[in-house]
């Protein structure tokens, strides 16, 4: 698949939120939202740091972008960046947010990814992935990895 200039770009601002997850200590996922070309809405994973379950990057992206509308929950001419797969309940905003279009950098292969149930976007919503996978995708191994060491020192 051929991405532009201009989705390296972007996937690397939410590339960007995705390190900063991870020196939070959360899972490193970042997104960010454009419209015609200008980021309206870049964040991360803040589930660990806002106590809520539901602080899911994309989730936190699409409520900026709806601030930026002034409350219209629409925002079928913007582009999210994510830099991994959306989960199930993220793929469920991304759905009634009717957005435009969801550039993915990782496949979340560990049964959490939205396309691993069958689950569909908005009908109008194009969806592609695999920009930069290898650089999300070595950020997300090396927090766990990280997590992994650090629980078997606890119990040790």
């Amino acid at each position: 698949m051929f991405f532009s200039k201009k989705d390296h770009y972007f996937m690397e601002i939410a590339l960007n939120e995705a390190v900063v997850a991870f020196h939070k200590d959360e899972v490193p996922i970042g997104a960010a939202i454009t419209f015609e070309n200008i980021v309206i809405a870049k964040t991360h994973n803040l589930t660990e740091t806002l106590n809520n379950t539901i602080a899911h990057a994309e989730i936190l992206a699409i409520v900026l972008a709806n601030k930026y509308f002034n409350k219209k929950y629409y925002i079928k001419k913007c582009t999210l960046y994510v830099t991994l797969e959306p989960c199930i309940m993220c793929a469920g905003a991304l759905f009634w947010s009717q957005i435009g279009k969801v550039v993915c950098g990782a496949n979340n292969s560990s049964k959490r990814g939205f396309s691993y149930y069958g689950i569909k976007l908005h009908p109008k919503t194009e969806f592609v992935s695999g920009i930069m996978k290898n650089e999300c995708k070595s950020l997300i191994q090396k927090f766990f990895l990280k997590k992994r060491i650090k629980h078997k020192k606890l119990n040790q």
